[in-house]
């Protein structure tokens, strides 16, 4: 027995297992999207990146990053602080808490806030300041009072895109000192007090009542131009019917007196008494419109006197209608005597 465990097996069994030891301390496995950063003798010597690595146990160890994330129960956060050794270089949520800020027209109001970044440089991140995550959740918050503080309430609520771009605008030169990019910037939830809320209620509905109210003046200011319009084409479009009406009318009469004066002549005291003639029917034409609007109808003096001249025409020389066809009657016989002369 003592043969078999010589001094010189006792301490081959020693240096294999202290080496076995070390190749357990020294061999480091690193994940995807993950990184290490070493450290030989307490300053920095490099970055494990992911795969298989070696380092010297004891002489090298990894630096650790202190990183602060929250988590919400309900309304409430609670802020869980821990050193990780390994950094994730993915992108990262880091959902703060509401933080009051005072708006321009001195409305206090709480923003909730998500911020979303991403470690580029491990090393920076670790190096040019004290606690990473900390550093950005504060200069997160400083920076949303300082843009928000800028604003109306009213001009909140309408940019939030424009308060997302100016933050992130604001933060990305400090923090990529810290060797972290920022990705983007989400304001989600905006509360205000009980009554400043009630104010923005009633000045909402009266806001629609005053869009209501001028929808339905334009409205009625469209409805009265097309009306308007349309009134006026059709007056136009009646003022023409009436003028060519007219003209035709007056054409007639003028071939109508024409022709009356060629069968009868055209002597001056002819054409007296045609045109009294044709006033005293246009007399006669009025006289029923006349008696519809009462039971009495007073006729004037100068109608007697044309209806005393029409029944001395007719007695005469008969109507002008009867002179007109007499006339075209008598031109129609000598008309054919000349041809049947001229065939004899």
């Amino acid at each position: 027995m003592e043969e078999f465990l010589s001094p010189g097996l006792v301490i081959s069994l020693i240096v294999v297992a202290i080496g076995i030891f070390i190749i357990a301390k020294g061999l480091v496995i690193v994940r995807q999207s993950e990184v290490m950063v070493i450290e030989r003798l307490g300053s920095f010597n490099r970055v494990l990146e992911s795969g298989v690595n070696i380092i010297i146990p004891f002489i090298e160890r990894p630096r650790a990053i202190t990183m602060i994330r929250y988590l919400r129960t309900g309304q409430d956060y609670q802020a869980v602080m821990s050193d990780e050794a390994r950094i994730d270089r993915r992108e990262t949520v880091m959902d703060f808490p509401g933080q009051p800020v005072v708006t321009t027209d001195n409305v206090t109001v709480s923003i909730n806030g998500a911020l979303y970044y991403q470690i580029i440089d491990p090393r920076r991140a670790v190096y040019e300041v004290a606690n990473m995550s900390q550093a950005v959740e504060v200069l997160a918050k400083t920076t949303l009072r300082s843009v928000v503080g800028k604003m109306e309430l009213d001009k909140l609520f309408e940019s939030r895109a424009e308060v997302n771009n100016a933050i992130q605008a604001e933060m990305e030169e400090p923090a990529s000192k810290w060797g972290v990019k920022l990705t983007r910037v989400e304001v989600q939830d905006i509360s205000m007090p009980e009554e400043v809320e009630e104010a923005m209620r009633l000045q909402m509905a009266a806001e629609r009542k005053r869009r209501a109210t001028v929808t339905e003046a334009e409205g009625e200011k469209t409805a009265a131009i097309a009306k308007a319009q349309g009134q006026r084409e059709a007056a136009i479009l009646n003022a023409q019917g009436d003028k060519e009406s007219a003209i035709l009318r007056a054409q007639g009469e003028q071939e109508s007196i024409r022709l009356v004066l060629s069968a009868i002549g055209d002597s001056e005291d002819n054409k007296q008494t045609v045109i009294g003639y044709l006033l005293g029917q246009s007399y006669i034409k009025v006289l029923p419109n006349m008696a519809k609007d009462g039971e009495r109808v007073f006729v004037p003096y100068e109608s007697s006197a044309l209806l005393g001249s029409m029944g001395m025409f007719r007695d005469l020389a008969g109507s002008p209608e009867d002179a007109v066809r007499s006339s075209l009657k008598k031109d129609g016989l000598r008309a054919g005597m000349l041809g049947s002369s001229g065939q004899s």
